[in-house]
Parts: C-alpha cells; structure tokens; sequence
C-alpha cells in the first residue's frame, strides 16, 4: 500500500522503520518542525525526519495542519493510508478523509484507558503492571476511533518511563505490520471504545516534577520513574534543586527511626542511599543529579559531601518581597 508515515519523536521511529522494512511504498513523511533543544537552544531535527533522510524520503514539516500548500501536498502523495505514531498534532477532518482506507494510529496505551500525549509516563506515575499497544482508526476525537488490534506489555518494577517506550515502540512497529496486512486482507472488524470506561493522560508539563513529600513512598517513586527521562522529578534542598533519578519505597522501620518525622526530612545517609520520609513509608534515593552537576550515585555524592539527617528536602525557599 502507499502509506504516509507522521511521527516525531524516538517512539514513532519504530513504526516507521517497520514499514521500510516490509513490501509498503512509504512515499512520504509528516513531522513536526524543527525546535530548539538543550541548554544551548540549538535548533535539531526530530528522530522521525533523520531515519526519514537517511531514507531519501520526501518529509513535510507544516506549521499548521490546514495550510492549503500542506494539504495539497499531501493530496499529490497519493497515499492510499495514512500511519500515524506520536505525531504530537490532532489531524483535521480534511485530513483524516483523504486516505480511501483512512488513518492508521500507533498508539502506547490499552484504550480506552489513557487517552492523550502521555499515555506511557501516566501508567508508571499510576503504578499500573501492564499497559499495552492500540492501532485504531482514527476520528476527529483525542484517541476516540474504533480498536483494530491491540497487545498488552507488562511494566516491570524497574521500568522507567524511557525504558518502557523503547518496549512499547517494538511492540508498536510490530502489531502496525499486522494490522496494515489484515486491513488489505479485509479480515480486520473495527471495535468501537467504550468510552465509559476512558480515562485521559494529559501532556506532562516540567513543574510536574515537583516532588510532593506528603504522598506515600510508593506513589513518589512510582512518580520517579515515570517522569524518567522526561521532564524528570525534582525537590529542593534549601535553594539548592535536585533531580531524582533512582528511588524506590520501603517500610518505615527499615530507617531505624522511632515516630515518623516531617515527610521531607532526611532520616539517614547511608553510603549507596538516602533515606528520606514521605507521609507514609520511607523514600530511598539512590541516584540523583544535584544543582549544576552531574547525575550520580549517591555513593558518589557522599565520597565528596556531607549530608546530616534531620535536613530538610521540599520546594525552595520563598523569594522575599521586593
């Protein structure tokens, strides 16, 4: 079939290398435009538009998915489907009625259950045990159109959200192949969602992160995890801001302490962890990035520094009044 891949970040690369793989003609590519990334704003491609270079395939980057120019062009492709994975933009009607067999979508979740930009990070944060992959026919809705295939991965103890993307975009490229084969076979029925059942997960914004150390230990490491890599959980110690990489929750009498202190203080400093209250059970850090440093192991901090427990991890002191 003539397909037209739109994907932007590194889960969608997957996909698309999938259907370079197999006997498809991908005659075109849409990704989102070129942004600045990193401390030095540098402007980069999306890891979508390089495997497509690399590929001699011709690439579309439109700042509005309306602009005539961009529909035209997209009409001049000819695509018989459309395959869309992680695009990061909801696709007009114009658009979605252009391919005859309609628009595929790649996405990371079991839907009806989170719907939306942050499906992989929401399941970690959440503590689910398995999420999964869904291609479905996409409608005008956010993640609405009918299931076409679906296949559940488990989420490992220590999964990131990083580390489980990488398994859901296998998974994803895969069951992709299944569902184009079937569909031009015609042996594949649409099943409309349930939408009662739908729950949402929003894009992720970086104050996020903030750790808040009232939760359980359970939901803040959980929490660690899945806004690993991206964009990364924090606390403050005094002004100073550190990012939490490595955490997981244990029981409280695993500090030695008696009564439980204030949630957010340092109970111990032990040589490879931090023990830190929450409002119920104990944090332990592992692996950390303090202010204008390097990510490292806790055992690697305390080679240099010195930590007293009874200080006090939480968000920053308030700026004084002009």
């Amino acid at each position: 079939m003539r397909i037209v891949f739109m994907g932007t970040p590194e889960f969608a690369v997957a996909s698309l290398d999938a259907l370079l793989r197999s006997p498809h003609d991908v005659v075109g590519v849409v990704t989102q435009p070129d942004r600045p990334k990193g401390r030095g704003q540098e402007v980069v491609a999306s890891p979508v538009k390089l495997v497509a270079q690399r590929a001699q395939i011709p690439i579309l980057q439109p700042l509005k998915m309306k602009d005539p120019g961009f529909v035209a062009a997209l009409q001049a492709w000819q695509p018989e489907v459309i395959v869309v994975a992680a695009f990061g933009r909801i696709l007009p009607k114009i658009i979605l009625d252009l391919p005859p067999r309609g628009c595929v979508n790649v996405h990371a979740s079991l839907l009806p259950k989170y719907r939306g930009a942050g499906p992989i990070q929401w399941a970690v944060i959440n503590g689910e045990r398995e999420t999964g992959i869904t291609t479905m026919q996409m409608d005008e809705g956010m993640d609405t159109g009918a299931i076409l295939l679906q296949e559940p991965v488990p989420i490992a103890p220590d999964d990131t959200a990083g580390t489980l993307s990488s398994k859901l975009a296998e998974v994803g490229g895969r069951l992709l192949l299944d569902t184009l084969r079937r569909l031009d076979a015609g042996d594949l029925a649409p099943r409309p969602q349930d939408h009662a059942q739908a729950t949402m997960a929003p894009l992720l914004k970086k104050e996020d992160g903030a750790i808040d150390w009232t939760l359980p230990a359970v939901a803040i490491a959980n929490r660690v995890r899945g806004l690993s890599p991206w964009p990364g959980a924090y606390t403050y110690r005094g002004p100073e801001r550190w990012s939490l990489w490595k955490a997981d929750a244990v029981e409280p009498a695993a500090s030695g302490t008696g009564q439980p202190a204030v949630p957010g203080t340092l109970l111990a400093a032990g040589k490879d962890a931090l023990l830190v209250q929450t409002g119920s059970g104990v944090l332990r850090i592992t692996e950390f990035q303090p202010a204008n440093s390097r990510r490292m192991s806790v055992a690697q901090y305390l080679a240099g520094h010195t930590l007293e427990s009874g200080l006090r991890l939480g968000p920053p002191p308030s700026t004084p009044a002009p």
